[in-house]
C-alpha cells in the first residue's frame, strides 16, 4: 500500500507514513502540538509535489505562518509554488453562528460538507485543524452521521486526509470518531512518574494494515517542529 509521509521521521519509520487515500484522525490536549503535526505533515506533502490544501477554522494563515517560520518552515515558497492552499474558515464559522442565532435553524450546526465544498478537484492531501469548532450541540447520533459522510467523501475522492478533533470537544465524539477512520494518533501531555517531569507522548491508536507500536511514542517540540525521542515508553 502507498504511504503519504508525515515528515515527522520517528512515526514515518514506525508506520511507513499515512496510507493513501485513507483518512487519520488526529486528537490531542491543547498545547500537545496538533497544528504543527498538520503543518509539518502538510509541508512535506507539498514538497513531495502533492496538491495540499489545510483547512484551519480557528486561524489564519498569517498565523500559520508564523508558527512556521518559528520551525524555519519555508511555507509560503509552497504556497508560492501551488502546491499548498490554505483555506480559511474562522469568518466563515462566525457568520454562520451569527445566522443561527439571527434565525434560530439547528440544522445548520455541525455541517461538515462545507470543508468539501470550495475543495480544489485535483487535491491529492487534506488537513483539517479542526473540526471540534464544528460540533458544538451536535447529539453523538448527529455528530457520528455527519462524520462518516465527510470520511466516506473524502474516501471517494481518493484523498489521504488528516483530520484534527480537539480533546476538549466531548471524549465521546473522540471515540466515536475513531470507528470512521482508517487510522488514528493521540497526542498527550503528561507527569514521567520516574522524573516527576511533565512530557509529551504519542499513541498510534490504529493504524489498518499497518504494523504499529504497542507502546507510547515520547515526543518533543524541538527548533525543527515534533521530534520523536529515541525509546518508547510502556502505556501500562
Amino acid at each position: 500500500m502507498e504511504r503519504i509521509k508525515t515528515g515527522i521521521e520517528g512515526i514515518d519509520q514506525f508506520t511507513g507514513g499515512i496510507p493513501h487515500g485513507k483518512s487519520v484522525l488526529l486528537t490531542g490536549d491543547a498545547g500537545s502540538g496538533k497544528t504543527i503535526f498538520g503543518l509539518q505533515f502538510a509541508l512535506k506533502s507539498s514538497q513531495n509535489n502533492q496538491k495540499t490544501v489545510y483547512i484551519t477554522t480557528e486561524e489564519d494563515s498569517n498565523d500559520l505562518f508564523v508558527q512556521g517560520n518559528t520551525f524555519k518552515w519555508n511555507i509560503q515558497s509552497v504556497t508560492e509554488s501551488g502546491f499548498l492552499t490554505f483555506i480559511e474558515l474562522a469568518g466563515v464559522r462566525a457568520r454562520v453562528i451569527e445566522a443561527e442565532i439571527n434565525i434560530n435553524v439547528g440544522s445548520m450546526k455541525g455541517n461538515f460538507s462545507k470543508f468539501l465544498k470550495d475543495l480544489p478537484k485535483d487535491t491529492e492531501v487534506l488537513v483539517i485543524d479542526n473540526i471540534g469548532s464544528y460540533t458544538a450541540q451536535l447529539t453523538p447520533y448527529e455528530f457520528r452521521d455527519r462524520f462518516d459522510l465527510l470520511v466516506y467523501e473524502l474516501n471517494k475522492r481518493n484523498i489521504t486526509a488528516l483530520i484534527i478533533l480537539d480533546s476538549a470537544t466531548s471524549k465521546e465524539f473522540n471515540e466515536i470518531a475513531l470507528f470512521s477512520v482508517y487510522g488514528a494518533i493521540k497526542l498527550m501531555k503528561r507527569e514521567n512518574p520516574y522524573t516527576g517531569r511533565r512530557e509529551r507522548v504519542m499513541d498510534v491508536v490504529k493504524m489498518r494494515s499497518t504494523k504499529t507500536p504497542t507502546q507510547f511514542i515520547t515526543y518533543e517540540i524541538g527548533e525543527d517542529g515534533i521530534q520523536i525521542i529515541s525509546g518508547m515508553e510502556s502505556k501500562e
